[in-house]
């Protein structure tokens, strides 16, 4: 496989990068997530407007730059390097794929521009306690449903006025911010039991949305009420739900391991820098031969990691041993710069905590690495029989 980039792909980095340095530092990323949308709207315009991050994966027919997941994980590594919250994991990786998949060509020509522009947000909500599951990255996704009862889950009930959903889903990213959400519910109770994807207006009525403490602040997340909430069916019956759901999930898993493989390389180019500066008995802490040995299999690992998900990238089959991969480099790099920054390392004010919260948190949302990598031997059948 060729690893080269183009000379497109590479300005996409270099601009995108250098808008980030100055626009999405320490003392921004603090700042913008404290703001009732979660992200620097401003920086999220020109990002949208500017670059066409939003529209980078979809067809011109729809406002689109019309390229492809390997430009769009480029994107995701330099967005993951500046640790920089905004809507474009929960709109352009999960939301906007479903509805490109499934909907229908009135319902794709009204909302697939307006994405593409960044003047429209969206938010995939999925009931249930794990998303990685119902995304296929953790297993078969046919063992999650929609609806759930007293467990979390959607009901959809078709009216003479047309659907309405009633339930409830935790965990929503940017759920509290969307203009648009993407909802799984369970419709046809027993004799016709099926999922199914509605799109619901983020201003509906009996609509309740509730942004979350979270672990990271970087990842905003909702809960968010639905009663009786009119909706609109995504394009139409029969549709395959969980098929779609695991090819957004293949897709995804390799830009979402580039975010962890970017916030990994900035986090080790700040530790190298620190031991390069830092002395202890008149010496930098980076001579050390120790120290040097703990610096280099960080390096090795994030390279490999990396290697993984460019190769995922172009093959998104391969996207969920991508991601374990980048989720545990991000896990060691981050736990290891708290420790070569000694004391400073434990503080508020020092950014090292905000790279093993990203760590962690993305290990619960979309993990944890033992999981996915079970899942890609059972896609590879490594273990016997291919999975579905």
């Amino acid at each position: 496989m060729d690893a080269a980039f183009t000379a497109e792909q590479d300005e996409i980095r270099r601009t995108l990068r250098e808008l980030l340095a100055k626009r999405s530092g320490p003392a921004e990323v603090r700042a913008a997530v404290v703001t009732p949308e979660g992200y620097d709207t401003d920086l999220w315009n020109r990002m949208s407007g500017t670059l066409g991050l939003p529209g980078l994966a979809l067809p011109e027919e729809y406002g689109g730059v019309g390229c492809g997941p390997a430009e769009l994980a480029l994107a995701c590594e330099e967005t993951g390097r500046a640790l920089a919250p905004s809507p474009l994991l929960a709109t352009t990786l999960l939301a906007a794929p479903a509805i490109r998949a499934l909907g229908a060509e009135r319902q794709r020509a009204d909302l697939l521009p307006r994405i593409a522009d960044g003047s429209l947000t969206c938010a995939l909500a999925v009931p249930g306690a794990s998303l990685a599951l119902a995304l296929g990255l953790t297993g078969d996704n046919r063992s999650w449903a929609a609806g759930g009862g007293r467990a979390g889950g959607v009901q959809a009930r078709a009216t003479d006025e047309g659907w309405q959903l009633y339930g409830e889903v935790t965990q929503v990213l940017d759920g509290h911010s969307a203009g648009l959400l993407v909802v799984a519910a369970h419709a046809g109770g027993f004799a016709r039991s099926r999922t199914l994807l509605f799109l619901v207006r983020g201003d509906a009525a009996g609509l309740v949305r509730v942004r979350q403490p979270t672990l990271d602040a970087t990842r905003t997340q909702a809960a968010i009420q639905l009663r009786d909430v009119k909706a609109e069916l995504l394009g139409e019956e029969p549709a395959d739900v969980l098929g779609t759901l695991a090819a957004t999930g293949r897709t995804a898993a390799a830009a979402i391991a580039a975010e962890a493989i970017g916030a990994a390389q900035a986090a080790l180019d700040r530790t190298v820098e620190y031991v390069g500066s830092r002395e202890q008995f008149g010496r930098p802490v980076g001579s050390f031969q120790a120290v040097k040995h703990r610096v280099a299999d960080l390096y090795v690992q994030v390279e490999a990691a990396r290697s993984l998900t460019y190769g995922a990238a172009r093959e998104p089959a391969t996207g969920a041993l991508a991601l374990a991969a980048a989720l545990e480099a991000l896990r060691t790099v981050a736990g290891e710069t708290i420790q070569l920054h000694g004391g400073i390392g434990f503080t508020w004010e020092h950014e090292a905590h905000l790279y093993i919260k990203r760590a962690t948190a993305d290990e619960l949302l979309f993990g944890p690495a033992r999981r996915l990598r079970e899942r890609a031997a059972q896609m590879t059948g490594l273990f016997g029989e291919v999975a579905a």
